[in-house]
């Protein structure tokens, strides 16, 4: 009877070869494998996998060397979308055995302990160099936030959507633009679909509008989670509070800690080791490895480490992480890999190729809005109150003419109050209902003020 062998076998000899494109000689791979085993056990488990045609042999005696077959182990999403390295393969087939073959684990405290702060570290030199390059984008200096504001329209869509996505949320992208833009829920989709996406909203809007605050700290990972489970957990008092509870992981064979005291600790060290990371990117990954490893949280643990992944990108002016088109699945596979394991090597590839994703589209939306206005710019947000003050008044042009003047009186300097006048006015005469979302109004609030403002106009 033919012995089997695991697929996590084969696959870490697999990304063994690939560690060595010229080929791989049998003491070459014994080398690279994390338990080598017996030499016999080796030749028997590179036999079957050249008889696959995942291996192809060349060469023989002491010249023998084994390179990747055509029929090698690949990740199906991999096909011309995430490149996946031989290490992220091996981790792939490990967690896409039966759960019967995975090894039940627990928490392994060593796993944070062992990172030690710009000496330890995720990515690679050249990761880090290649993501700083393409995700710099061409503005010059600036308050932390700038670049998030300057794409936050799109920006909130796209994260919104493809966060909840990532978490199972039915919602297609035009569903998300309607809600977010008009309130509007789609139909025959459930509650807790639409509060999850709007929760992401003010969450997003949160760590944008408050730059300047926001770091790896209590405060604001905790109100990150309160605005993310806001109205979805059974106990309302968990939501913004460290987790007193067991929890499970469907599918996973991992077991979290159980100890409250101890995932207090745990916490604060992951928060300690990030806010000393001094690369942006390297300090982005290691949340997506280490909070949803930790599940400081009843739940919603993977949504606060997707968004807490963007304060170093957002504070540093960098494109932020979006996760446009990564497939679920897939990134389901990597965190569990992590959980399984402690393997970062296919979330890596995943987070590498989000990221890659992510500089190129806000890019192209920054190129498509042309460069922003430098004074709408400074006053964003003293203008977006006073428009939405005229709306909801509702005010005619008379009075709303009035109140603009005494605005601009009381928190413009003087040099500037003719110039925010006529860009408010300029801002209320081009409204109609396809861009008065943006000042968060209602569309029934909208609709009673453009009726008044329009009978105004007319007589």
């Amino acid at each position: 009877m033919a012995r089997l062998i695991s697929e996590a076998d084969l696959a870490a000899i697999e990304a063994a070869v690939g560690r060595h494109p010229g080929g791989a000689s049998a003491a070459q791979i014994i080398e690279s494998l994390a338990i080598p085993g017996a030499k016999r056990t080796l030749q028997y488990r590179l036999r079957a996998l050249v008889n696959a045609g995942r291996l192809r042999l060349a060469g023989d005696g002491r010249a023998a060397r084994y390179h990747l077959g055509t029929s090698a182990m690949v990740a199906p999403d991999a096909t011309g979308i995430i490149p996946i390295s031989p290490e992220g393969n091996a981790a792939l087939a490990y967690v896409r055995q039966p759960i019967t073959a995975r090894h039940p684990v627990g928490y392994d405290r060593d796993f944070l302990a062992r990172y030690r702060p710009n000496e330890t570290f995720y990515l690679s030199p050249h990761q880090r160099a290649h993501l700083a390059l393409v995700g710099k984008p061409r503005i010059e200096a600036a308050a932390a936030g700038t670049y998030a504001k300057q794409i936050l329209n799109r920006l909130l869509i796209d994260l919104a959507w493809n966060s909840s996505r990532l978490e199972g949320n039915t919602y297609s992208l035009l569903d998300t633009r309607r809600l977010l833009d008009f309130g509007e829920a789609a139909e025959g989709r459930g509650q807790r679909e639409a509060q999850m996406i709007l929760n992401h909203k003010d969450a997003i809007e949160f760590l944008v509008g408050n730059a300047d605050d926001i770091g790896f700290n209590r405060y604001t990972i905790l109100n990150l989670h309160a605005l993310l489970a806001n109205n979805l957990l059974t106990d309302h008092s968990a939501v913004g509070r460290l987790r007193h509870i067991i929890v499970g992981i469907d599918g996973s064979t991992f077991y979290p800690l159980e100890v409250p005291d101890l995932i207090e600790e745990c916490f604060d060290q992951i928060l300690a080791t990030a806010s000393a990371i001094d690369d942006p990117f390297e300090q982005a990954f290691f949340m997506m490895v280490h909070l949803p490893y930790l599940q400081p949280f009843d739940d919603v643990n993977k949504r606060v480490s997707r968004l807490a992944a963007n304060i170093p990108l957002i504070k540093a002016n960098l494109a932020p992480l979006s996760f446009t088109e990564v497939p679920g699945d897939l990134y389901t596979s990597a965190t569990l890999a992590v959980y399984e394991r402690n393997d970062i090597s296919l979330l890596r590839d995943v987070f590498v190729w989000a990221c890659e994703r992510s500089s190129a589209r806000y890019a192209a939306v920054r190129q498509s809005l042309g460069e922003p206005d430098p004074f709408r710019l400074r006053y964003r947000d003293s203008l977006r109150d006073t428009i939405r003050d005229v709306i909801r008044g509702p005010m005619n042009r008379q009075a709303a003419r009035a109140h603009l003047a005494a605005v601009a009186r009381q928190i413009i300097p003087p040099e500037e109050q003719d110039q925010f006048i006529e860009v408010v006015e300029t801002e209320l005469l081009g409204l109609h209902e396809g861009n008065f979302a943006r000042y968060q109004v209602r569309p029934s609030e909208f609709s009673t003020w453009r009726l008044g403002w329009t009978q105004t106009g007319q007589s």
